[in-house]
């Protein structure tokens, strides 16, 4: 696998002065909570404030880690300040390339394997550890502050996605054990490992992040008796093998707590649309949401709120990012199947559509509403359609 090519930054987004500041302090105050966005702050919305762009070219930017076991590129709030909610991480790892043994203080980790094939491995607070080979389409989630790692399979490695629950987050300030260990007197670890000092003349001297070594090979099956003690709730889940809702001009597959239960604060999606088709005008009372253009060209808009509205397009490998509790749609306006990737911050998933809405109202109550005949409803949904097209 190769970096992804890079394109030059396109839309740039409308100067949000102190507004911007003001959202990524916020980013910064949900450190402790990792919570989101409180249906976007008010003084964004405020008419002296342009609306900014929910686009962030992720695909395009130069890896901040490079190693020879793989790299990886990081967005949040410090360079894309709407995404007060949420962090993203784009990394591959070569065969043998390893995520090293770590854990998130302040963030949970939702996570989708673009390509190829990766295995993790998870150990809760419990003692209680897990062990998975994952591919292509499969989902993990580790809650904030389970020890994991990530590893590349053979035979290309892998490409995934990190999402964290909080804008402030930075993947590249993680608790990595080599750090850790070279940050501790050699007796100590002796002592606490029970080894003789000499053991850890050649452990690294800094973080390693990304090593790379052998190619592990298959996982024992079946297990050897005794060998297991694995948590009540798996930390995998195969997303992309679960059959869809399917729509004229698409498809949604979803997976919230009630499909995955230890997923507890985050919900995935993986969205496709047909050349024209729309993910109709919705919002999500509970959640923001972060997303990531995985193939195809759409364009949304976000409105919210006081004659405030913006629209970008975006392309393969493009994040978007819509804050609580505004407005939205999603448009496939290019020529091949647009595909989406949906995160939001929260386990159980909430949306109110247009359609539904309004089919729930009296024709006489949207007349007045809208200042029109009660005819210009007739042909209007009767209920929720979700996918147009």
């Amino acid at each position: 696998m190769t970096e992804v090519s890079r394109r030059g930054l396109i839309g740039g987004g409308a100067a949000l002065a102190g507004g911007l500041a003001m959202l990524a302090n916020q980013a910064a105050a949900q450190s402790d909570t990792g919570g989101g966005t409180a249906v976007p702050p008010e003084e964004m919305l405020g008419k002296s404030v342009p609306f900014p762009s929910f686009r962030f070219p992720l695909g395009s930017i130069t890896a901040q880690k490079q190693y020879p076991g793989g790299w990886g590129k990081e967005v949040n709030a410090q360079n894309f300040p709407p995404s007060v909610a949420f962090a993203g991480v784009l990394m591959e790892l070569k065969p043998g390339g390893l995520r090293e043994l770590h854990w998130h203080a302040n963030a949970a980790e939702w996570a989708y394997v673009i390509d190829g094939n990766c295995r993790i491995t998870v150990i809760d607070p419990g003692g209680k550890s897990e062990v998975l080979t994952l591919s292509a389409g499969d989902v993990w989630f580790f809650p904030r502050g389970h020890g994991h790692s990530i590893e590349g399979l053979g035979p290309n490695g892998t490409t995934f996605v990190l999402v964290f629950d909080n804008g402030a987050f930075s993947e590249f300030a993680t608790f990595s054990i080599t750090d850790w260990f070279a940050h501790t007197p050699l007796d100590v670890l002796a002592k606490n490992l029970g080894v003789p000092v000499q053991t850890f003349a050649d452990f690294p001297k800094q973080e390693a992040y990304i090593s790379l070594g052998a190619v592990p090979g298959p996982i024992p099956w079946p297990p050897a008796p005794g060998s297991l003690d694995t948590p009540p709730l798996t930390h995998g889940f195969h997303l992309l093998a679960q059959e869809p809702r399917t729509y004229g001009g698409g498809t949604i597959r979803l997976v919230s707590e009630k499909e995955f239960p230890i997923s507890d604060s985050m919900t995935g999606a993986l969205l496709t649309l047909k050349p024209g088709a729309l993910r109709e005008m919705h919002w999500h009372p509970n959640a923001d949401e972060w997303q990531l253009y995985l193939a195809g060209t759409g364009q949304m808009t976000v409105f919210g709120s006081a004659g405030r509205a913006s629209t970008d397009r975006f392309g393969k490998l493009d994040v978007g990012y819509v804050p609580r509790g505004c407005g939205h749609y999603i448009e496939n306006v290019g020529d091949d199947e647009l595909q989406v990737l949906l995160v939001l911050n929260s386990g159980t998933y909430q949306e109110i559509s247009v359609t539904q809405w309004l089919a729930s109202n009296p024709k006489s109550l949207l007349a007045n509403n809208f200042s029109v005949p009660e005819t210009a409803f007739d042909g209007m949904p009767k209920g929720e359609v979700f996918i147009t097209g």
